[in-house]
């Protein structure tokens, strides 16, 4: 790609995914011979001349408005325009700094995308509610710059099929950075849900811990386990903890002692505790 063609596809605002004002127009001056002197005049003085950080300022307001084209054709998403700006414009100062006028690159076809990059980063890095994989938030910003170009070219929105087929990925991959751009926006508990008199909030709605899922699997094994008991064992079991009768009131119902009955209830709770414990 040329510099001309960079600099012209980067003049030409792209749809953003989402409504937004009207991006900036690029001030034809920013873009003329006398800004791009201005680095040229800046890459002659040796370091630490007097003159050199006045030549820099001046450059950095010179092509300040492409900065600003740039950073608005991010806006949109989530990000405010300031915040947008003022992230293009350090991409702009780096650009200014590391350019090399001798190297025979035009300057907009080596800032933008240095600027691009810039932006790119924020939304990467700064962005996102949860954290996740730098290859998932690369993607997802891939995806998203893929579905506002082809629903522009398709003329509706496009499929996973669709925009695998674009970015050269398979649609896995695409379902991939869809499921991990979930993390991009986190919806606080407090969010109100419903209306009226049912109305509450997120986290309202949310399950605790249910203790009874841990006594599943030891029920199951109870079974078994009380089968090894004899008759008479079972039977005080079930009287004192289904019941719910003291040693007194089974001792009358069997016709032993209150003293038997303890000794009986014990050694059944032993070979219980044996049985299960095998059991694990």
């Amino acid at each position: 790609m040329t510099a001309s063609t960079i600099t012209e596809s980067a003049t030409t605002p792209a749809t953003p995914t989402t409504p937004a004002t009207p991006a900036p127009k690029l001030d034809p001056r920013a873009l003329t011979d006398s800004a791009a002197e201005l680095l040229n005049a800046m890459a002659a003085l040796p370091a630490g001349h007097p003159s050199r950080a006045a030549l820099r300022d001046r450059a950095i307001e010179a092509w300040l408005p492409l900065a600003n084209h740039l950073a608005h054709r991010y806006s949109g998403r989530g990000e405010p325009t300031d915040d947008l700006a003022q992230t293009a414009a350090v991409g702009l100062i780096k650009a200014i700094d590391k350019f090399d006028p001798s190297r025979g690159v035009d300057f907009a076809g080596y800032a933008i995308p240095t600027i691009i990059g810039e932006l790119k980063r924020h939304f990467r890095d700064r962005t996102w509610d949860i954290r996740v994989p730098r290859r998932l938030q690369e993607l997802r910003l891939a995806i998203s710059d893929a579905n506002s170009t082809l629903l522009q070219s398709l003329g509706r929105s496009p499929t996973v099929a669709d925009i695998a087929a674009h970015l050269k990925l398979t649609e896995e991959e695409v379902l991939e950075g869809l499921e991990g751009a979930r993390a991009y926006n986190a919806v606080s508990l407090s969010t109100p849900t419903g209306d009226g008199d049912r109305a509450t909030e997120l986290g309202d709605m949310l399950g605790g811990e249910d203790s009874e899922f841990e006594l599943a699997e030891l029920r199951v094994a109870l079974g078994p386990a009380l089968a090894t008991l004899d008759e008479r064992e079972q039977k005080i079991l079930t009287l004192r903890f289904y019941g719910n009768l003291t040693q007194s009131q089974i001792a009358d119902q069997i016709g032993v002692s209150q003293m038997h009955v303890s000794r009986l209830l014990a050694r059944a709770l032993t070979k219980l505790r044996g049985q299960l414990d095998g059991t694990y």
